[in-house]
This record gives structure tokens, C-alpha cells and sequence, in this order.
């Protein structure tokens, strides 16, 4: 039993729709908090806005209530539930933490009889106003940069008068560095004091001197009420203080700290905590490192709960944060826990690491146009993702072949920068891509010192990207048949991929391998175990990387493997790779469910992905996770070791299908919808003539691969024209366009950074309606989930319009057109599975857009407005396990429900906010109405066509 017992209903609030700087870690933190808190026989009850992730699951708490996340919600949930005890703030970012504040001003908790667990009140206020922080620090001894805090634009002259420049501008309150800036002369001052003050919920900003070059580090802690603090990971950024750490390219452990200067961080850490209130729970705080021999120490700031980084200290140490921080906040101590991978040892320990994970953020500026694509305090990136390899070098090749940017890893693929200019300028304005510039500023010559002097990165990490190098030159005086065993060994340890080390010698990627295969240089696989193979793993939790044979006494030469192989039916499905505008969470959220409905099914299941903010790479979601990219070279590599009965390809997005071609290739079974299929429902030749042998209309369209040809169409399908390229997600690429000139400069633009494209010009029904449908096929019979109508007209993209469940404005005989030409598309695709398929509705006439025979964005939407396990059903036929006729579908839903797309684009300044074709919203809500008379509806309905823009 929980220690304190009388805790016996907790409500949760989440983090709501995901924005750049609070994405999917806070609902892998609720989602596991959730489970936490049932495990001890408590009721969960949660709030949260977002209809995309698992966290808003039924299966996840006993309440769910998918409302907006205000005050009057919190009011609505508590007298419906007056059994309510406590309220957990902790898991939802940002978002949670104020709502909790604001509701606490308000007097609601104490009115209702709820107490705050997991952190205190007090704890809040003195990590977030940043004048009592300062004052903090100062009164226990806990060194600072001299900094102050400012209300007014005048005092803010004052202080930057005082301070010289560069100077660093903290907005109180917000998160994910919102508002703040670096300001280096003083032209730029006003405008970027004044947009800090207007960015804080109080008007108050901390103006400090910048601590420019110095090194960031940050701790992991966890507290109990007994006041025993563990430090659960070190994760030393690689780049120095000004850029955000979300922005930053991190590694665990501290790879650059000498041992004392470590201990005093970690004494620092654990006396900011104790002295920030009495609360259990998690918390985070950042430090800065002087990068010279005397290595001071200052503070930077402290979260008092669950942050970005502990979903990446979770996945980094196997150690689960957010889980164990829940059972600290019911009144557990740490002690009395248990090591949630070992099972044998208490969970009051510090996990250790034999490996080394570097973290990569991904953007997505292509879909910004006009932002400033340097890095600063302001974060930008949309997702991250994470590699794990046996040394830096391995972990790092990991990480860049995880990002899906039609890049192979670093260097060695013939896409590196070979312009001084323009090496030297992303070197001095941190630019998103400056992981893969130093390699090409080594590959030039710039010696390491000049690239340390611009960077302030670290000489120890550009050694290791200089050793990266002089073995890529080595390799290269090879040929593929001449290549001895210990450089390709060294090559694979260092996490160069096949792809490159072809490169290297010049050959094909498949002959590279055949030569590992031949030489016994054989990827193996290593457990994540928190504790250095010191105690034995319950959890199957792996890594891959390469070893050296080891030869016993009596001559046999073996590589030790700990991933041990069952006799069990497999089935292996592939995940979605990093956050994306196009490709976020929904997918993860189908790739869960398709693993649980696997193991109903009575398969093993087997995990391979590499984001480390998500459910599907908890230790625990599958029987066993790959933390590994999804790159192909990795996949064929666990699929030769595992020899499952098929790969999942439809639930992990466009990441997944990608691969569908080269497994069918290769002879590995794709489970529910073929290759053929899947291919058939992107090549718009082939699908087209389907829809005609079906009788469906489409808009007339053409093909073209050069800007003449395209011109040439122009003439025969009338402007406006829509152009996109093929096989992309989230409407990359895609425009209207309304005369020749824009035409030409968009093909030329498009075929400059998509070389090789397949570009389809289609007539744009200008004015019509949009709408789509979700249906599950088994071959034969076609249920239709759902089907949405768009509130924005036709050419805003699907992702960001406002989408109605059901339709509000569409009349029975389009109703019909919609069903029939849905079931007739699905069955003519011979889907196996789920598909999506969008409409243009003009003047009575339902026509085609594009069918997309795998798991689509609105898929967890519908889910949640009907309350029903679509995804779990969709599985099940996938697998050949059961017929669509065998599930009895009742769907429940009292009036609409709306998809509302949310935007980040307060984190650019000067960007098109216009809406088209290509999608720009980074996350969604679900808003329930009774009738069309609401008034969200009546004004989202009114503003339907201010957006679009051509």
C-alpha cells in the first residue's frame, strides 16, 4: 500500500496540444504516470485536450475527460467527481503547472478539498519568478551570473547600460525559451526587450550577462519526502550556453567534466533541491560550466517536476522518471521502490551507464518560411531523436542516421558543404545542420583550433569527429576487395553506416554487406540495463553495436550477443522516427496499439524506433524494443537476427512506409496491405486508371519531371493548378499556384531540392469543400470508421483545418457518393488494414484527392470522439486474425467533434502565418459541441477563408 492512504482518487493534468517546447515527452510522462498511480489501487482521473496520444486513451485512466485545459474544466471535473483527493501537476509541462497555479489563486483545490502532490506550491513560485531564484541562490551559496530583473522597458536601459553587451533576455513564466533572446549590440535591444516583457504571463523579464562559450550541463534528480536525492543522469550539451537545450545536440554521461568539478555540480543539484520547498517528485537543473581549468560553476535555472529532458534520461538509463517520480509524490520512498529493470535491486540507486547516448533535435524550417533558421535561447526543433552506441562516435553516427534528412550519417555520403564562406557562417551562427558542418569544415582543412575558436565546442568532441575523418580518408585508398577486417571493424564500431563505407571504397551498399557477412562482422546487440551488466535485466531493452571476436581456450572465436532469440510467432513493428510537422505523435499512438493488439493476437512483439519522447520506446509497451534507427541497414539486421512472421509498415507514417519497398524486396512479409498496393495508391498514374476503371472522378491531372513539361500541362489543365511532389507527408512541397511565372519558379524550386521527382499538377477545384474518410478493410468488407468535413475550403491541408466529426453540411446524396466511392477505393486497393481517403466536393460531385492505404492522423481522433479501438481492430485484420464482420462496432458520440489544429508560429518572427497546402500545425485538440450553434463553431465557420493562401 501507498504510504500515505489516504490518497484515493488523483486527477492528472496534462500538457494539452503539442507545441514546439512541449511535444510528446509530457504525455510519455502522464502515460506512465497514469499506470503508476492504478498499480497502487488508485482512482486517475485526467484532463487533458489533445486527442492524438496514448495519454487520452480509455485504456490509460479510469476518467477521461478531453476538455479544454481552463479553470472551468477543472471546476466541471470536480464536482462530478468530489471523490477527487489530490491533483497531480507535474506531468503536463508548462501548461499544467500554471493551470495548477492559477487554480490555486482562484481558491478552486482548497474549495473542493484537493492538495497538490509531487511538488509544492512554494517550490513553483521560487523556480519561476526569477528575482526570488536569484535570491535563493544567494542565500545557500549557490553561485549565479550576475543578473536582474526587469518590469519596465526604462529600468531595462538602465540595467543593460550597467552590463555592456552580449546580454541574455529571460522571460518569468514560459517555456521552451519563449521570448527569450540574446541580444549582442545594442540596434537590437528594444525590440528584443520589449518582445520579452509582452512573452511573460507577468511582464517581467531576468536580464543577464551572457555567459557566452560556457559549457551547459544538466542533472536528472529525484527526491523523496525522506529527503533522499538520487541523480539520475548527466547529460553534457556539446553545444555551448545560447542555444536552448532542446536545440542542442546532447550526450549522456558528462563526457568533458573532471571528477571534482562534478561532485560539486552534483552537491549544487541536491542543495538546490532540498531547498526549494518539501515536495517527492522529479526535477531538473541546468548549470554552466566556465570552459577553463578553473571550471566555476553557476546556476542557471531548476524545474521542480518532470521535464524535455527526463523522458530523454528515462530512455537514456532505463531508469523510468516519471513512474517512479508518481509513487514519490503518493508518499513511497525510494527505498521501499524497486529497480523497475533489474526487479531485484531498490530503485535508491544511481544508474550507470556502459554506453553513450547522444540526443539530435529534427526541424522542420522548410515549413516556416522566412524563419531565421540559427539557433538561439528561443527553442525551434519539433522533435529529437536518440542514438546509443558503445562510444561517442557510434552513438553520434546513430543519432544522424535516426533524423530521416536524406542523409547517411556524417560525411561520406556526398552531400557535405565544400563552400568555405558557407561553412564558416553556419559555424559562427549556429545553424540546425552544424552536426554535420564540422564534419565537412575537418574534411576542408579548417584546423580543429580555428573550429573551436568560432564554435566554443569542446575540443575533446571535435577530436572525435577529426578521428571520424582520418579513417574515412583511410578507407577511402581501399577498394571493396581489398578492405582488411580491422578497418572495417574500426568503420562499424564508429557507426559508419554500409551506405557510407560504399561510398568510401566506391561500390554498391548491398556488396559492403555481403563482405560483414563474409567476415563475420555481424551486428550484435546489447542490453540497456541501468546498472552496467552489474546486476541481471528482467527488461528486454537493446542497443546494437559491434565487437571484436573473442577467442576461448579451445580455439572457438565467438561475439557476445544478449539479445536471446525465442521460438515464439514474431511480429516486428516499425515506429515513426522523429516528431515532424506532418508526422507527430498520431503515429505513435497507432504504433502502441498495433503492439498491443499483436500480443491479444498471441505474438511476440518487437519494437524498432529511435524517438525517445514517446510510449512506443518505453521499455515496457513491447516484449522487446530496439532503440535503433529506422534506417534500413539496422531493420534488415534485427529481421536476419529475429526471423519474424512479417513487419507492421502501415502504423508508423510515411517513416515506415517508406521501407515497404525495399522488405519486399528482400522477401520479408509485409503484414495487411501489400507493397503493391500501398505502391499502387502513390503512383497517381496507376492509381488513376483504378479510378476510372472504378467510375470515381478525379481532378484531371498531369505528370511532369522538368519545368518545360510542366509548363506544357499548364496549357491543358487550367489555372489555378495544385503541384506537389510524390511520395512525401504533411503536404511538403505543395502550392497553388495561378499563372505561368509562379509555376515555373515553384517547379525549379521543387526539383532543386527534391532532385529526381515526380511532380503531379492537378486542376485546383477552386471553392470546393473538403472531406475525408478512415475505413478498415479485411479484402472483402469495408467499415467505415469516419467521416470528416472540413471547415476550411479545399486547398488548406487536412492536418491544419479544422476538421468535423461528423460532417455538418453534407447533403444524403453526397453522403452516398463519399460511402460508396470509400468502400469501392479500399476493396479496389485490396487494403488489408486502414486507409484514408480525402475528397473535393464541388457542386454535388465527389472527386478524389489521394487514398492512403495505411494509419492516418485522424485516426486516434476518430478513436477518441467515438470511443472506440479502431487501431486495435485494425491490427487484428492486418494479422489475418479476425474479419471486420466479427467486431460489433458501436460508435458514441452526442452531437460533433472538432479537430482543431494548433500553430507554433509565435516561435518565428517574419514568417507567412497563411495557410495552403503545405501543413504547418505542429499539434491538435478535440473541441465537443452539442449543435451547430455553438459559438466556437459559428466563428471558426466565419473565419473558414481567411486563411488560405496561393
Amino acid at each position: 500500500m501507498p504510504k500515505d492512504t489516504s490518497i484515493k482518487s488523483v486527477l492528472i493534468i496534462g500538457s494539452g496540444p503539442i507545441v514546439i517546447g512541449q511535444a510528446c515527452e509530457f504525455d510519455y510522462a502522464g502515460s506512465q504516470s497514469a499506470r503508476s498511480i492504478r498499480e497502487e489501487g488508485i482512482e486517475v482521473i485526467l484532463i487533458n485536450s489533445n486527442p492524438a496520444t496514448i495519454m487520452t486513451d480509455p485504456s490509460m485512466a479510469d476518467h477521461i475527460y478531453l476538455k479544454p485545459l481552463t479553470t472551468k474544466s477543472i471546476i466541471e471535473i470536480l464536482k462530478a467527481h468530489p471523490q477527487i483527493d489530490a491533483v497531480l501537476p507535474t506531468m503536463g509541462g508548462q501548461t499544467a503547472l500554471n493551470l495548477c497555479l492559477e487554480a490555486d489563486e482562484k481558491g478552486i483545490w482548497q474549495d473542493f478539498g484537493v492538495r497538490m502532490i509531487g511538488v509544492d506550491v512554494n517550490a513553483i513560485n521560487i523556480t519561476e519568478d526569477r528575482e526570488q531564484f536569484k535570491q535563493l541562490l544567494k542565500k545557500i551559496g549557490v553561485p549565479s551570473a550576475p543578473a536582474e530583473i526587469c518590469t519596465s522597458y526604462l529600468r531595462g536601459k538602465e540595467i543593460a547600460q550597467e552590463f555592456g553587451f552580449p546580454l541574455v533576455i529571460r522571460p518569468s513564466f514560459t517555456l521552451g525559451g519563449t521570448g527569450a533572446a540574446i541580444v549582442y549590440k545594442k540596434e537590437d535591444f528594444d525590440e528584443l526587450l520589449t518582445r520579452g516583457l509582452e512573452a511573460s504571463p507577468i511582464h517581467e523579464v531576468l536580464i543577464d550577462k551572457a555567459l557566452m562559450g560556457w559549457k551547459e550541463y544538466e542533472l536528472e534528480l529525484l527526491r523523496d519526502k525522506n529527503d533522499n536525492v538520487v541523480i539520475i543522469c548527466s547529460i553534457e550539451n556539446m553545444d555551448p550556453m545560447g542555444i536552448h537545450t532542446g536545440d542542442s545536440i546532447t550526450v549522456a554521461p558528462a563526457m568533458t567534466l573532471s571528477d571534482p568539478t562534478f561532485q560539486r555540480m552534483r552537491d549544487y543539484a541536491i542543495l538546490m533541491m532540498r531547498s526549494i520547498g518539501n515536495f517527492a517528485g522529479g526535477c531538473n537543473v541546468q548549470f554552466a560550466v566556465s570552459p577553463d581549468e578553473k571550471e566555476d560553476i553557476v546556476a542557471i535555472e531548476i524545474n521542480p517536476r518532470v521535464s524535455r529532458s527526463s523522458a530523454l534520461a528515462s530512455k537514456a538509463t532505463g531508469y523510468p522518471i516519471a513512474k517512479i517520480a508518481s509513487k514519490l509524490a503518493l508518499g513511497y520512498n525510494l527505498d521501499e521502490l524497486q529497480n523497475q529493470i533489474t526487479k531485484s535491486t531498490s530503485a535508491l540507486f544511481e544508474p550507470t551507464l556502459d554506453y553513450v547516448i547522444v540526443k539530435i533535435p529534427r526541424w522542420n524550417f522548410d515549413k516556416f518560411e522566412g524563419a531565421d533558421r540559427t539557433l538561439g535561447l528561443q527553442m525551434k526543433s519539433v522533435g529529437e531523436v536518440m542514438g546509443i552506441g558503445r562510444s561517442f562516435q557510434e552513438a553520434l553516427h546513430k543519432a544522424t542516421q535516426s533524423l530521416e534528412i536524406k542523409r547517411n550519417g556524417l560525411g561520406a555520403d556526398g552531400k557535405g558543404y565544400t563552400n568555405y564562406e558557407q561553412i564558416i557562417e553556419k559555424l559562427t551562427f549556429a545553424s540546425w545542420d552544424r552536426v554535420f558542418v564540422i564534419y565537412d569544415a575537418i574534411a576542408m582543412g579548417i584546423p580543429l583550433s580555428r573550429i573551436h575558436e568560432i564554435t566554443k565546442i569542446d575540443m575533446w568532441f571535435l577530436k572525435q569527429y577529426e578521428e571520424l575523418y582520418t579513417l574515412e580518408k583511410e578507407i577511402s585508398t581501399y577498394k571493396v576487395d581489398t578492405l582488411p577486417k580491422e578497418l572495417l571493424l574500426e568503420a562499424k564500431q564508429k557507426g559508419f553506416a554500409d551506405r557510407q563505407i560504399a561510398h568510401m571504397v566506391g561500390c554498391l551498399e548491398s556488396q559492403i554487406h555481403a563482405l560483414r557477412m563474409k567476415m563475420n562482422v555481424n551486428r550484435i546487440f546489447k542490453l540497456v540495463d541501468t546498472c552496467a551488466a552489474e546486476f541481471k535485466a528482467k527488461t528486454p531493452y537493446y542497443y546494437s553495436t559491434f565487437e571484436a571476436e573473442i577467442e576461448k581456450a579451445d580455439g572457438t572465436r565467438y561475439v557476445d550477443n544478449e539479445s536471446i532469440v525465442t521460438d515464439k510467432k514474431k511480429i516486428i513493428v516499425l515506429g515513426s522516427g522523429p516528431n515532424r510537422i506532418g508526422q507527430g505523435i498520431e503515429f505513435d499512438y497507432s504504433c502502441v496499439h498495433g503492439v498491443l493488439a499483436a500480443q491479444e493476437c498471441g505474438y511476440e512483439t518487437i519494437m524498432i524506433n529511435c524517438n525517445p519522447e514517446t510510449v512506443s520506446t518505453d521499455f515496457d509497451t513491447a516484449d522487446k524494443l530496439y532503440f535503433e534507427p529506422v534506417f534500413w541497414e539496422h531493420i534488415y539486421d534485427i529481421i536476419q537476427h529475429e526471423k519474424p512472421e512479417g513487419v507492421i509498415v502501415q502504423l508508423g507514417g510515411q517513416t515506415a512506409l517508406k521501407l515497404a519497398e525495399k522488405l519486399s524486396k528482400y522477401g520479408i512479409k509485409i503484414i495487411g496491405t501489400s507493397f503493391d498496393a500501398l505502391d499502387l495508391a502513390e503512383d497517381r498514374g496507376r492509381f488513376s486508371e483504378l479510378l476510372t476503371e472504378l467510375e470515381i472522378p478525379f481532378p484531371q491531372f498531369g505528370i511532369a519531371e522538368t519545368a518545360d513539361e510542366a509548363s506544357a500541362l499548364a496549357d491543358v489543365l487550367d489555372f489555378p493548378l495544385l503541384i506537389r511532389p510524390s511520395y512525401v507527408l504533411g503536404g511538403q512541397g505543395m502550392k497553388i499556384v495561378i499563372n505561368k511565372q509562379e509555376l515555373e519558379e515553384h517547379v525549379v524550386n521543387l526539383l532543386k531540392t527534391i532532385p529526381g521527382n515526380k511532380l503531379l499538377l492537378d486542376h485546383y477545384l477552386d471553392g470546393a469543400i473538403e472531406a475525408e474518410a478512415d475505413a478498415i478493410c479485411d479484402g472483402e468488407n469495408v467499415y467505415i470508421i469516419g467521416i470528416m468535413e472540413h471547415i476550411e475550403p479545399c486547398g488548406v491541408h487536412s492536418g491544419d483545418s479544422n476538421a468535423t466529426l461528423p460532417p455538418f453540411n453534407l447533403g444524403e446524396f453526397v453522403m452516398q457518393q463519399i460511402k460508396d466511392h470509400t468502400k469501392k477505393i479500399a476493396l479496389g486497393l485490396r487494403t488489408v488494414g486502414l486507409i484514408n481517403i480525402q475528397f473535393a466536393i464541388k457542386d454535388d460531385t465527389v472527386y478524389i484527392i489521394e487514398a492512403n492505404p495505411r494509419a492516418s492522423r485522424t485516426v486516434p481522433f476518430i478513436a477518441k470522439a467515438y470511443g472506440e479501438p479502431y487501431v486495435n481492430y485494425a491490427t487484428k485484420v492486418m494479422l489475418g486474425h479476425n474479419k471486420v464482420t466479427d467486431f460489433t462496432f458501436n460508435p458514441q458520440l452526442k452531437g460533433y467533434a472538432i479537430k482543431q489544429p494548433v500553430f507554433s508560429f509565435s516561435k518565428f518572427h517574419n514568417v507567412n502565418k497563411a495557410l495552403g497546402p503545405e501543413m504547418k500545425s505542429t499539434g491538435e485538440s478535440i473541441l465537443f459541441i452539442d449543435d451547430l450553434k455553438d459559438d466556437q463553431f459559428y466563428e471558426l465557420y466565419s473565419r473558414r477563408k481567411m486563411y488560405l493562401s496561393k
